[in-house]
């Protein structure tokens, strides 16, 4: 499988919504402002990738600093182009690599997305916890380490809002 699989397409459908976590020493979102679009390469988990494979061009992404101080919700980005094959898996001098993955039956996939706004404020980890209208939300779950994960649409919304985003997203799909 080279890239994912073919689906029903609706130019109709409202957007799903996602989160996507980058360590901004790696990606940054003022990275993906000063190039305008950029893949998502190097996820190594199933998960994951298979909620890559799902995604659509248009969906909106919660671009997402991790490992950082403070950690949150940094800006909006939308997908750009929709999951295929993620080239560093079969080059050995990547960090990517996986000796197990076959051209003809790649394992990872990636993603473009391109810049719909940097937030004018961060929305924290700590703030997205303190919010009982985003309970419920992934991230906020002990354990989910997830780097791609689904977000409902009232969350993204929401954290929008916060942040004083000039992106109006709907409450609900």
């Amino acid at each position: 499988m080279t890239t994912a699989p073919k689906r029903e397409r609706d130019s109709k459908r409202d957007p799903s919504y996602w989160l996507m976590k980058s360590e901004p020493d790696e990606f940054s979102i003022d990275d993906l402002v000063k190039k305008g679009r950029g893949s998502w390469d190097g996820v190594r988990n199933y998960q994951a990738r298979n909620h890559m494979c799902a995604m659509r061009v248009g969906d909106i992404v919660l671009f997402y600093h991790s490992s950082t101080d403070p950690i949150g919700v940094v800006g909006l980005a939308r997908v750009a182009r929709e999951a295929y094959t993620d080239p560093t898996q079969f080059d050995p001098k990547s960090e990517y690599y996986d000796p197990k993955s076959k051209k003809d039956a790649p394992r990872w996939m990636m993603v473009d997305v391109e810049i719909v706004e940097k937030l004018p404020r961060i929305v924290t980890l700590a703030e997205i916890k303190d919010d009982p209208e985003l309970a419920g939300m992934l991230v906020t779950k002990k354990g989910m380490r997830l780097s791609v994960q689904p977000v409902e649409a009232a969350h993204a919304s929401r954290i929008a809002k916060h942040a004083g985003a000039k992106t109006l997203l709907p409450r609900s799909t």
